[in-house]
Formats: structure tokens, C-alpha cells, sequence
């Protein structure tokens, strides 16, 4: 077993004595009850579209390495540095939902992937990251300085990443996306009136959605249909939990990952209530709720707000979108096909959680604020 000592100046062992261990233990077991879900619900998945049983598994294990690989390399940087990587990051994804606008692939109405030496990309995924921390940056900016339009530009980037997000369309992650900013703006000082004038604005473009695409229509419906007119997949996975009860069927033992086609991605919190149970169930629950205010906590111990504002816009997209689907699949809200973080397979999903965190974890290390400031001295 290794160890460092308190005195190293090494970025391993930097990383080591400042990391926040509780939060990177919480996230650690999610990944392996990631692993243990999809090497249950995958290969059900796999036999039916005829690619082989291990199929999904192989590919979860090679983004599974990367996601690790790039969490563990950001989780190490200074906060200059991760502020500059989520602003060229930004401007990546910005270029890539574009590209998908004109060259994406077309699925079920919406130009959301795009195609990039072989695999296929879901850009969206990681303008919640970024645009988070880019966000943060700009309500910072403001405050630290007299001339800087920090607001402006913030409302100016939200509204333009909005816009591309509405073309493809996307709804439910432009859901996500309001959701965040308008937090880390409320955080950064709005006022109440303008926090009201923004929930009637949000209402409106709610209502705007579900009268312009039929898709948004389609789902509004069947949540609110009678259960003998549930979609399929919702009442599979109603079935599931059914079946689970508190202490689930045994792991492998259950059946809804056979009827339903997206068994391992946005519905595989059902297999994980048939299989394992309530009690598995209230376990995931718990962790997203304690990486959510363990960050939150973390960021207050020091009095900076681009830290402040950054962990929450990171810390609320990570857990808003756990609640996103946990409540889809239990029919508490309209279907969103939106994955489980660190649980669910998919690529995209899997490296855009991994960006998430790994800044996360970079900005809640003890001290942080301290190492910036030796870098510009």
C-alpha cells in the first residue's frame, strides 16, 4: 500500500492530502453499482438487437477508463485552469451543437448526435459542465470588477446556448440548463422581482413548447393518461418495482430488462428496484442527495464566489439530472430521455459526468483558492 508524505510537492501527492476523500468515496460507489447494473441489464439489451451479450459491456468498460482517466487529470488543476477549460470547452460544444443542427443524426424529430471519428456524440452533454463554470465566471466577474458586464454576457451566452438547444429541439435540457443558471444567478445576487419575471418567462416558454412540438405533447399526455394507458416502457418499469419490492428478486433474476429497449440507459433505475430492491433504490438516492450537499458545504468554507457559484451550477446539474430520471421512471414526471449519472451506459453520458465531477472535486480541494493565487503571484 502507498502512501505520501504531508511534505511532498508532487501533483499525486498534492491531490492526495487536499481531494475531498468523503465526496470521491460517494462517487466511487456509484460507478461500481454502475458496473454491477450494467453487467446485469446490458446483455438483455444486447441478445435482442442481436450485437452480442457483452457488447455494451466491452464499450461501458473503454468510456469507463477514459471517464476516470479524465476525472482523476481535472480533478488535480488549479482553478485558472479549470476556468479555462471550461471556456474552451464551451466553445467546442457550442461548434459541435451547430454542426449537429446541419450534420447531426436524426432521431425520433431531434438533431442531437453527431458522428466524430466513428463514435457517435451527444454535445449537449457537456454544455451543462461547462456552461456552468463559464457562468460562475461571468457573475464573478462582475462583482470583482467595476466595468466588466459580467451579467450581460452571461444572459447573452445563456440565451444563444437556449436558442441551439430549442433548435435541435431538446427540451428537457434546456429545462436543465435554465434550471442551473438561474440558480448560480439567484446565488450571485438577483433580486426576488426579476427571479419572479423569470419563473412567469419560464412558465410561457413551457407552455410555448408544448404547443409548438408534438413530441412535448405526446409525453405531457401519457403521464397524465390513466395507468391502462401508461407508455410501455413506464409500465414495465412500474412493474419492476412492483416485482422488487424492499429487497429485490436477487441480482440477475429480473425480468423488465428483457421487455424494455432501454433497459441500461434511461431506465435502468427500474432494474435496480426489480433486482435489488427499495433498499438498493434509497442507497442511490442518498448518494446523489450526499455528493449534492457535501459539495454544497465544501464550497462555503471559503469565501470566494466563483467557487461558490461553480459548485453549485456542477453540483445541481449532476444531482438535477439524477432526479430527472429516478422521477421519470418512476412516473412522477413526463419521460425525459436523460441518463443516470455514473450508472446508465452511454458514452457521452458517461464523459460529460466524468467532466462534471473531476471540476467538482478540483474546485472543492482544500486550499485551492490559496494554490490560485500563488500561480499569478
Amino acid at each position: 500500500m502507498f502512501s505520501f508524505s504531508r511534505n511532498s510537492r508532487g501533483k499525486l501527492a498534492n491531490l492526495w492530502w487536499t481531494v475531498d476523500k468523503p465526496l470521491l468515496f460517494l462517487v466511487a460507489a456509484l460507478i461500481v453499482i454502475g458496473i454491477f447494473l450494467n453487467f446485469s441489464a446490458s446483455p438483455a439489451v444486447a441478445d435482442k438487437i442481436g450485437v452480442g451479450s457483452y457488447h455494451f459491456i466491452k464499450r461501458q468498460v473503454v468510456f469507463l477508463i477514459m471517464a476516470c482517466g479524465l476525472m482523476f487529470l481535472l480533478s488535480m488543476q488549479s482553478l485558472k485552469t479549470i476556468r479555462r477549460t471550461a471556456i474552451v470547452g464551451y466553445v467546442v460544444v457550442i461548434c459541435l451543437m451547430i454542426m449537429t443542427l446541419f450534420w447531426g443524426e436524426e432521431t425520433k424529430g431531434a438533431s442531437r448526435w453527431i458522428r466524430i471519428f466513428g463514435f457517435s456524440l451527444q454535445p449537449s452533454e457537456f454544455v451543462k459542465p461547462t456552461f456552468a463554470v463559464v457562468a460562475a465566471w461571468l457573475f464573478d466577474g462582475q462583482r470583482k470588477y467595476q466595468d466588466f458586464p459580467g451579467n450581460l454576457l452571461s444572459i447573452a451566452l445563456f440565451g444563444f446556448t437556449l436558442s441551439l438547444l430549442v433548435l435541435q429541439p431538446d427540451i428537457g435540457m434546456s429545462f436543465v440548463v435554465s434550471a442551473i443558471w438561474v440558480f448560480q444567478f439567484f446565488l450571485s445576487g438577483l433580486s426576488l422581482i426579476i427571479v419572479g419575471a423569470l419563473a412567469v418567462i419560464a412558465i410561457a416558454l413551457g407552455v410555448s413548447a408544448y404547443l409548438i412540438f408534438p413530441h412535448v405533447q405526446v409525453r405531457i399526455a401519457q403521464f397524465m393518461a390513466s395507468e391502462n394507458n401508461l407508455s410501455y416502457q413506464v409500465k414495465k418499469s412500474l412493474e419492476a418495482f412492483q416485482n422488487g419490492n424492499i429487497f429485490g428478486m436477487g441480482p440477475g433474476e429480473g425480468v423488465v430488462k428483457v421487455h424494455i429497449p432501454d433497459a441500461h440507459t434511461d431506465f435502468i433505475f427500474a432494474v435496480a428496484g426489480e433486482e435489488y430492491g427499495v433498499l438498493l433504490c434509497w442507497v442511490i438516492v442518498a448518494i446523489y442527495a450526499m455528493i449534492v450537499i457535501r459539495a454544497m458545504l465544501l464550497s462555503c468554507k471559503d469565501n470566494n464566489l466563483f467557487i461558490i457559484l461553480a459548485t453549485a451550477g456542477l453540483s445541481a446539474s449532476f444531482g438535477l439530472q439524477g432526479i430527472i430520471n429516478m422521477a421519470s421512471t418512476l412516473h412522477l414526471m413526463p419521460t425525459k430521455g436523460m441518463t443516470l449519472p455514473f450508472i446508465s451506459y452511454g458514452g457521452s453520458s458517461l464523459l460529460a459526468t466524468a467532466l462534471n465531477i473531476g471540476m467538482l472535486l478540483a474546485i472543492t480541494r482544500k486550499n485551492v483558492h490559496a494554490e490560485d493565487k500563488d500561480e499569478e503571484s
